[in-house]
């Protein structure tokens, strides 16, 4: 009992902290927009996939980027908390540190999730074709994106000590993760002819079969099986095997924290 108290006392915090930041919600508003807007508007005019627009080829990925971005940045809570003695009380608790690094990862993947959940409203309110029913079947995707990544800035928060450090190696993995996943192109179809070293890392990038999951259920049948990077059961079972070895990670790294 008291560890699900705990875990879900965490998972509170975490999610009353996200809602009261109103600069970071409204931030996090404009950021896809202006993706789904401009860029998808500029590039939009060279796009040549038939029976699909840029801006709904791209949707799914702005999607990803925003889990992905908002993911990471939570564990900046890690360092806040340590900052100001948190930390330090929940850490000498009579809770495991499996149940802490639960908590915190599960409020921030579904501070995240939220986040993604307003991307959808961006792109109805644009009027790209969505079916409502489609988004019922990316929620848990998205929510199942969100473990892996949230843990990777969780992990990064719990072994490095200053703000500066955490910023610089944050951005150092995100971009890599977002310009590497296709979440701004397809990898492959029909006249796609990209380098092979640029697949060949797609392939190692978790957020790749993320993004593309997202697209099979979200775009249905106009992703077909000749764009598809794998099949969504495979797509999603590498997600999975993803979150778990970071779940594993973490909560390694916050034994390791003093």
């Amino acid at each position: 009992m008291t560890e699900i108290r705990g875990l879900y006392t965490l998972w509170l915090r975490e999610i009353k902290r996200f809602l009261r930041d109103r600069t970071r919600l409204i931030s996090m508003f404009i950021q896809p927009l202006l993706w789904l807007v401009i860029f998808g508007a500029g590039f939009g005019l060279h796009f040549t996939l038939p029976g699909l627009t840029y801006q709904q080829v791209i949707f799914p990925g702005i999607v990803g980027q925003t889990l992905l971005f908002t993911s990471m940045f939570m564990g900046i809570s890690v360092l806040w908390d340590k900052e100001f003695g948190f930390m330090k009380e929940i850490l000498v608790s009579p809770v495991s540190r499996l149940t802490i690094f639960l908590g915190k990862m599960i409020g921030d993947s579904t501070s995240s999730f939220l986040q993604g959940i307003m991307v959808f409203v961006i792109g109805i309110a644009l009027q790209i074709p969505i079916d409502p029913v489609t988004v019922l079947y990316a929620l848990p995707i998205m929510l199942l994106i969100t473990f892996g990544l949230v843990s990777i800035g969780l992990t990064i928060a719990s072994l490095i000590g200053t703000l500066e450090s955490f910023g610089a190696i944050q951005t150092f993995i995100n971009l890599p993760l977002f310009f590497l996943s296709g979440a701004l192109f397809p990898l492959k179809g029909p006249g796609i002819s990209l380098p092979s070293w640029l697949t060949t890392v797609a392939a190692w990038n978790p957020l790749t079969y993320g993004v593309d999951a997202l697209r099979s259920v979200v775009l249905g049948n106009a992703w077909g099986t000749s764009l598809q990077i794998q099949p969504l059961w495979v797509d999603l079972g590498i997600v999975g095997l993803f979150d778990g070895i970071m779940i594993v990670i973490g909560t390694w790294a916050f034994t390791k924290m003093k």
